[in-house]
């Protein structure tokens, strides 16, 4: 078990949550869904890499976990002892499992096959409960603490290796960081015949090394990649795991739809990259975009979804019933009916040097992974939604001094709670009225330069990063023509003269549904996109029981 520090945050130093016990009661009922049984020798009753592997409920003895590091080799990590039970999150899915398991001679417990798991978690559901907290600690404590990832070698200040980095902790996968500059990186660069135009490299637990990977190569090599079913046709296809899509997912599973999500980067969309949204019902005490992504995405997998992970909607053929939709690696899926949430993106600043900056200190999210780029540095953020305030109310807590500029009145644009705590920040300066005039640097954003209108003044910033939060682009490019778009790019709704599909959130196209930030009209906000992509499913299935 690793050491930490006295962080209330830390899972594991919650042991009652992190590794339960289950109670007399609710072993016996636990029964009904497996069978018991004895190892007479040390086992291993699962290894690093498997998939779709069983449950076990210790009855007694002790199921040793072990991790696999690069450098280190094999590491007891920690034991479950009698009431306790395996597993994690990937319980739920058919990605690669990061620890090893050895069941100790003599020890007993109850397997529960893993296509009998989710039957356990939907009947039992105060076990359920349980297991779902406890695996969704687990996976954050690998993460937090390095546990069962592998090593990326490179440049810190390199734009490939935080993209590298962005894609596997927003897919929750545990990697640590080495810089070149560190005590072991020429000795490590060595062991693995790494040259320097190889970097960024990451080196897996066992001994792999992948050198400048894609996110598609990252999701196949480290098993977080979940194809779709061979000659399936889905009832329902998810295109974007964002908020709305993530919504759409859960409540389709969980009313017995055949769902597939399909989503280029990783659940959560824009809203993932949230430090903490606060304003959203039931969470008094905020939530952060990416702890909000991580529950939905467990709680689709929970009722069945699968959701394919790095890959793009490139196209959508509305010739033909069902529909068929191509994926960037080449795939085709079929559907009878599709859900469009692939959201939109941030635009671009038309100034000189963007595009030379872009990954090197231009910026378009602000979690705690950036929050520790910018520690004692002075910042910029250009934007006046509530996602560049959250982003200058977390980021002046580690950075020198965060400066935000907006065009005009911060107050139309941004929440008050935000436009307050804005106000008040001796860490943050505002600047209303103001706009970025140059970009520069040499390898890397080195000085930011803007000018306030009102008064003609231009100002210089010393700063390595300047964070750009403006605007929406929807991502509907792929469409190729086949969906009614607004002037600005947007999917128009509720347009359908089809009695079967008449429905605020309707595309042209007969069983094509368009939801969140990609809709036109739509109101850019987190809980009106979980809105949204929940109260579609009611339309689809008046769809599918039509079309039939």
């Amino acid at each position: 078990m690793p050491d930490p520090a006295l962080d209330p945050s830390d899972p594991w130093i919650r042991p009652a949550q992190t590794f339960p016990e289950l109670t007399d009661e609710m072993i016996d009922r636990v029964r009904a869904y497996g069978a018991e049984e004895e190892v007479a020798q040390d086992s291993y009753v699962f290894r690093r890499g498997d998939h779709s592997i069983d449950f076990l409920l210790l009855l007694s003895g002790e199921l040793q976990m072990f991790a696999d590091d690069p450098i280190k080799g094999r590491q007891l990590l920690y034991s479950y002892k009698k009431g306790q039970f395996s597993g994690e999150q990937n319980m739920f899915t058919h990605r690669s499992i990061l620890l090893s398991g050895l069941l100790v001679a003599g020890s007993r417990v109850i397997r529960v096959e893993h296509d009998q798991f989710r039957k356990l978690i939907t009947g039992e559901p105060d076990i359920g409960e349980t297991i779902i907290r406890s695996y969704i600690l687990r996976r954050a404590g690998f993460v937090r603490h390095a546990t069962g990832g592998g090593i990326l070698i490179g440049h810190r200040d390199s734009g490939e290796l935080l993209g590298i980095q962005r894609f596997l902790i927003r897919n929750l996968y545990p990697v640590t960081l080495m810089g070149l500059n560190e005590a072991d990186a020429q000795g490590v660069m060595e062991r693995f015949a790494l040259a320097v135009e190889d970097l960024p490299a990451l080196i897996t637990p066992d001994h792999g090394v992948l050198k400048r990977p894609s996110n598609e190569d990252l999701a196949e090599e480290l098993g977080l990649f979940e194809a779709p079913e061979d000659g399936a046709v889905y009832d329902v296809v998810v295109l974007g795991a964002g908020p709305a899509g993530l919504a759409s997912a859960v409540y389709a599973a969980s009313e017995g739809l055949k769902t597939l999500v399909v989503e280029a980067m990783a659940p959560g969309g824009q809203a993932g990259t949230s430090s903490k949204i606060e304003n959203y019902l039931g969470f008094p005490t905020g939530i952060s975009g990416l702890a909000l992504a991580g529950r939905a995405h467990i709680q689709a997998q929970k009722f069945g979804a699968r959701l394919c992970i790095s890959r793009n909607a490139a196209s959508l053929d509305c010739s033909q019933a069902p529909y068929v939709i191509g994926l960037s690696d080449g795939r085709a899926v079929s559907t009878r009916a599709v859900v469009v949430a692939t959201g939109a993106r941030y635009r671009k600043l038309d100034v000189p040097n963007y595009a030379k900056f872009e990954g090197k200190g231009i910026q378009y999210a602000a979690t705690a992974m950036e929050g520790q780029i910018c520690s004692g540095q002075d910042v910029v953020i250009v934007g006046g939604g509530n996602s560049a305030g959250q982003a200058a109310v977390f980021l002046s807590r580690t950075a020198r001094h965060v400066h935000m500029l907006v065009r005009s009145q911060i107050s139309a644009t941004m929440s008050d709670y935000l436009v307050q705590r804005i106000r008040i920040s001796p860490h943050i300066t505002l600047c209303e009225g103001c706009e970025i005039t140059g970009l520069e640097g040499d390898s890397a954003l080195e000085q930011v330069a803007w000018i306030d209108r009102s008064t003609g003044k231009t100002f210089r910033c010393d700063a390595s990063n300047l964070f750009v939060m403006i605007g929406a682009e929807p991502n509907t490019d792929w469409l190729g023509g086949c969906l009614e778009l607004d002037s600005h790019g947007f999917v128009c709704t509720g347009l359908s003269s089809d009695d079967m599909t008449r429905h605020p959130y309707a595309a042209s196209k007969p069983g094509v549904f368009a939801v969140g930030d990609v809709r036109a009209g739509s109101v850019k906000r987190v809980a009106s996109a979980v809105g949204e992509g929940s109260v579609v499913v009611a339309a689809i299935h008046q769809y599918l029981a039509a079309a039939h």
